[in-house]
């Protein structure tokens, strides 16, 4: 195996959809919070890239091993294995050694902060794995959009926050002999989760247009994803409405004042994510139009990114 081969084993060119919550999380730090710790934000990021390449790489796996349709795009072109001609036992040491190192620095972030990194950190890399692994993989379920968003676009930027804030104390646990005291800032956590609407929104669309095009292939292979259920009509109409609940968030946020200023650049993409969505809505195949949704996840969030920087050198230094 090359580093080619595990590029695209690990089809690299969609980590963006984990990069760029977490930048933004970080950005949100800075420019809210007032605070940066540049070891932390290292040692997340490893840990980050090398959970989400592992979920991509054992998906792929599952997806060749279960396969019934063996042939066309999907299986051929799409999958690396196949395409690279890639021996079982690479595939599997790949995944054992990116799984030790994102449980690694794992660890050792939740050292450098508290329990809470721990808990969040913990019940994301579970859902990880068993997204793409098990008898009945997330990704193979009606759920999948709705947890890759939750988890890919809320949680990591709900991380990517915490772990630069842990001093100000928004979410606190303490043992108190036999009871558990949990205690949290209401304002700050809805603002937080505002924060991270478009960024699940735009995941959870990745993950929605690669279903909504693989939904023939899907069915002939038992993937019961929501296009499968709903019918490509349905999935459609639920594909433009998340990016418009974006847009409203976006809007509510720059009101509340919860977003800068320069935002409101966000709210002028509008126009091309929406000529995105008609040119998908005509034509939704995989290798023509699926990575409409990839660029209309980073025209929102990448504008929303720069932004936030603008902000900073604005306004913070």
């Amino acid at each position: 195996m090359n580093i080619k081969s595990f590029f695209k084993l690990a089809e690299i060119q969609t980590k963006v959809a984990s990069v760029v919550p977490f930048l933004l999380g970080s950005l949100i730090a800075i420019y809210r919070y007032s605070s940066f710790n540049i070891i932390n934000f290292i040692i997340m990021f490893v840990s980050l890239l090398c959970i989400d390449m592992a979920t991509t790489v054992i998906n792929n796996y599952v997806d060749y091993k279960r396969a019934i349709k063996k042939y066309g795009y999907g299986y051929e072109e799409h999958n690396a294995i196949v395409r690279y001609n890639i021996k079982e036992n690479h595939v599997v040491s790949v995944i054992g050694a990116l799984l030790f190192i994102a449980m690694g620095f794992g660890v050792i972030l939740y050292l450098r902060t508290n329990i809470i990194v721990l808990l969040l950190g913990a019940f994301s890399f579970f859902i990880g794995v068993i997204y793409s692994f098990g008898p009945i993989p997330i990704s193979r379920t009606p759920l999948g959009e709705l947890l890759s968003g939750i988890f890919m676009g809320g949680i990591i930027l709900f991380i990517a926050i915490y772990i630069h804030i842990i001093d100000k104390n928004i979410i606190n646990i303490a043992v108190v002999e036999t009871n558990i005291n949990l205690a949290f800032e209401f304002k700050e956590i809805i603002i937080i989760i505002l924060l991270s609407i478009p960024t699940i929104s735009g995941i959870a669309n990745i993950m929605l247009a690669n279903n909504i095009c693989d939904r023939e292939d899907d069915i002939e292979n038992r993937r019961y994803t929501l296009p499968v259920y709903v019918g490509n009509k349905l999935a459609l109409k639920i594909y433009k409405w998340i990016y418009y609940i974006a847009y409203l968030d976006l809007v509510a946020l720059i009101i509340i004042r919860a977003e800068p200023v320069f935002s409101i650049l966000s709210l002028l993409t509008f126009f091309i994510v929406n000529r995105n969505i008609r040119i998908f809505e005509a034509e939704h195949i995989k290798s023509k139009t699926f990575v409409l949704s990839v660029k209309n996840f980073l025209i929102i969030n990448g504008v929303r990114v720069l932004a936030y920087g603008v902000s900073i050198l604005a306004f913070k230094l």
